[in-house]
């Protein structure tokens, strides 16, 4: 006979519990962040559920990776919007017919 195989989520506390050695090594601080990572799994358990892997550990992996991908992206968009504005005010003010003091007083251009 075939064997069931557990909810995702209770595969998920599985895993943590497993990772519960590793967990109590770590200093206070990064415990915190550890239960904060474990717990990014939640927000997916649907695609985890339909991933059907063997190892349970994969599809928790890969949620994490795929949130902290989304953060990174999100992140590095604002840095280019604030950059945009930086250069746009840059150039509003050159035109404006800045001194050289006040124009060697501004940041370099990229």
């Amino acid at each position: 006979m075939g064997r069931t195989i557990p909810s995702f989520r209770i595969a998920l506390a599985m895993e943590k519990e497993d990772w519960k050695p590793f967990r109590n090594a770590l200093d206070k601080s990064d415990r915190k962040r550890f239960d904060e990572m474990f717990d990014i799994p939640r927000w997916y358990i649907s695609a985890c559920s339909n991933s059907v892997q063997y190892v349970r550990l994969h599809p928790i992996l890969m949620s994490i990776l795929l949130y902290n991908y989304k953060e990174l992206t999100e992140c590095i968009s604002e840095v280019e919007q604030i950059e945009a504005g930086v250069k746009n005010n840059y150039s509003s003010q050159k035109n404006k017919g800045l001194t050289m003091k006040e124009e060697k007083d501004l940041p370099p251009s990229p």
